[in-house]
């Protein structure tokens, strides 16, 4: 019953689906492209031939850089497989095109309609789906079970949160996730729920996060622009959500470091205009990384001569570039990882931790709790309250170069020891890919 008015009710929402593609479209307008891919229709080329085809959902952003590093290691050990790139965001198709390029084949996500998802699956007929995640759309994995597709939820998380939502619908919720051939989790938290929802072949192989490496040259373009900023401190407050700006300048309103430079990186880049004039409403000068330096700061990446310093006035840097995270973590002495002063769930710390950053992050870390309980445990991280909470360790840190130093060392050990899940998860998935034609499932 629960099955059938859940696809009923889609049909409802579908066309309300579409008009939300349209409003969101206003701000950013890759929301306007490609909508008969959501329904199932193919994009203008499809690449079609015997080879078997490994398609790999990652919904957004944080999702397809978590998945380069599997993505590339596919490749590599499956040369004669083609990869199609799933997404439901443009920026996270967009993260996708700037990752791979033409390496691989690409469309959104079809809704979780019936006929939407058979048309997908007719139409790329893949060898294995692997989802990244949380991703979880019952009727794709019914269809899936269906057409004989072996589907894979790997690096697979459930917060106690997510976990209690689920579990209300019993016996429907563990059908669903009874439906994927294997799961593969972050945790043994995570595999206990998840094995609790019904999910079968359950396994513990770790974060495939802690296998993203930083670009040197997003290193080297970081320190560039420490030396182009000069001798004061400087904080980054990075993958900040809506309504999170504003107690990041309360916390640096309260700081006690006056000369102090804040780089404000906010996760959707269809809001940097609208941040942008929060910092301006609130009497402090702001620059955009887009305006910033130009040809000069690219040479200084390059030269390690800097010939285009930030001016002084300049308090808040906007960061309003894609693909650079790892060159603002370079930057900065401290990084705040947001969506967590807000209970949004938190964002990932490890790329901070990775640069060998100090790291600060929120109360509200629910989807990312046990990698935060575990770079605080390691002295690589420390979890604050609030904004005045922020504030105080924030000019704690700033006058103690040492302990600066010391959180820094424990941040890059901590990334290092939790590297190796992406070769475990390969592993796995290379066992159910076709052998001589026969697909294992």
């Amino acid at each position: 019953m629960l099955r059938a008015i859940y696809r009923a009710l889609w049909w409802v929402v579908a066309p309300l689906a579409v008009l939300r593609l349209l409003i969101r479209s206003r701000r950013e307008r890759g929301y306007r492209e490609h909508i008969g891919e959501r329904f199932g229709y193919a994009p203008a080329r499809v690449l079609e031939d015997d080879a078997p085809l490994i398609w790999v959902h990652a919904v957004s952003v944080g999702e397809t850089r978590a998945a380069e590093p599997l993505v590339t290691a596919l490749m590599k050990a499956r040369p004669d497989a083609r990869v199609l790139l799933t997404h439901m965001t443009p920026s996270g198709r967009a993260t996708g095109v700037q990752l791979f390029g033409d390496r691989v084949q690409r469309c959104y996500l079809p809704y979780d309609l019936p006929h939407a998802v058979r048309r997908f699956l007719r139409t790329w007929r893949p060898s294995l789906g692997i989802v990244m995640e949380t991703e979880v759309w019952p009727t794709l994995i019914d269809e899936c079970r269906a057409a004989d597709v072996p589907l894979v939820l790997t690096n697979a998380r459930m917060s106690a949160r997510s976990f209690k939502r689920a579990a209300r619908f019993g016996a429907a919720a563990r059908e669903v996730f009874g439906g994927f051939s294997r799961v593969l989790a972050q945790s043994p938290s995570d595999a206990e729920r998840l094995t609790a929802l019904g999910a079968r072949n359950v396994a513990v192989l770790g974060n495939m996060k802690f296998d993203m490496a930083t670009p040197p040259e997003l290193v080297a373009r970081g320190r560039a622009w420490r030396e182009a900023i000069g001798a004061r401190p400087v904080w980054v407050a990075a993958s900040t959500r809506e309504g999170e700006e504003a107690l990041v300048l309360d916390a640096f309103a309260a700081l006690a470091a006056p000369q102090a430079l804040l780089i404000l990186v906010p996760r959707h880049p269809q809001r940097f205009d609208e941040v942008a004039a929060l910092v301006e409403r609130r009497g402090l000068r702001c620059m955009r990384r887009s305006e910033w330096g130009g040809a000069a700061l690219a040479a200084a990446a390059a030269t390690h001569v800097v010939d285009a310093p930030l001016p002084r006035d300049v308090t808040v840097l906007l960061g309003d570039s894609m693909g650079e995270l790892g060159a603002y973590y370079a930057a900065s002495d401290v990084a705040f990882i947001g969506g967590s002063l807000l209970p949004l769930g938190g964002q990932n710390l490890i790329e901070a931790c990775a640069v060998g950053v100090p790291v600060l992050i929120g109360p509200h870390v629910f989807n990312f709790t046990q990698a935060t309980l575990d770079a605080v445990a390691a002295g690589a991280a420390v979890q604050v309250a609030d904004p005045s909470d922020l504030a105080r360790v924030l000019g704690e840190l700033f006058a103690d170069k040492a302990r600066r130093v010391a959180m820094g060392a424990a941040a890059s050990a901590f990334a290092a020891r939790h590297r190796g899940a992406t070769q475990r998860t390969l592993d796995v998935l290379l066992t159910l890919l076709p052998q001589d034609g026969v697909v294992q499932a």
